[in-house]
């Protein structure tokens, strides 16, 4: 191949990576936009009726360090502005951050304390639990 041919065939094949870094750059552009358009979950609302979500856990023991304090606070049904202010912390800016983060930005001279402040809070603010009805006796069929 001739110096030339080459020089042609190397600029055809440059020419031709670059349309195709192009290309794809440009896709995922539009996809990331389309992306950053959807945004998060919607908040909660203040004080939501916790009756129509799921039914609440009970075992405090499940709570984890790597939970954060709306996660709790859906899941035991006590509301996250209670749990905030038994641990003394703003609900600014603190509802993203773990348990372990908490503790170790509020009580780094108390390993683990946010977690046992958060199962005491829980389990004096727990819904009292519902009564399950009494099976009503059924009178026998009789002949």
């Amino acid at each position: 191949m001739t110096p030339a041919k080459q020089r042609i065939l190397v600029a055809v094949l440059i020419l031709l990576g670059i349309l195709l870094a192009c290309f794809f750059g440009l896709r995922a552009l539009f996809a990331f936009r389309e992306f950053r358009k959807h945004g998060g979950p919607p908040p909660l609302p203040p004080m939501a009726p916790m009756e129509a979500a799921q039914a609440a856990e009970t075992d405090v023991e499940l709570i984890r360090d790597w939970m954060t304090i709306p996660y709790i606070a859906m899941t035991y049904q006590v509301h996250p502005k209670v749990i905030f202010d038994a641990l003394g912390i703003s609900p600014r800016g603190n509802e993203d951050k773990s348990l372990a983060q908490l503790n170790e930005e509020f009580f780094p001279q108390s390993p683990g304390l946010a977690i046992e402040l958060v199962k005491a809070v829980i389990l004096a603010n727990q819904p009292a639990p519902t009564a399950i009805p009494a099976d009503t006796p059924v009178p026998p069929v009789s002949p």
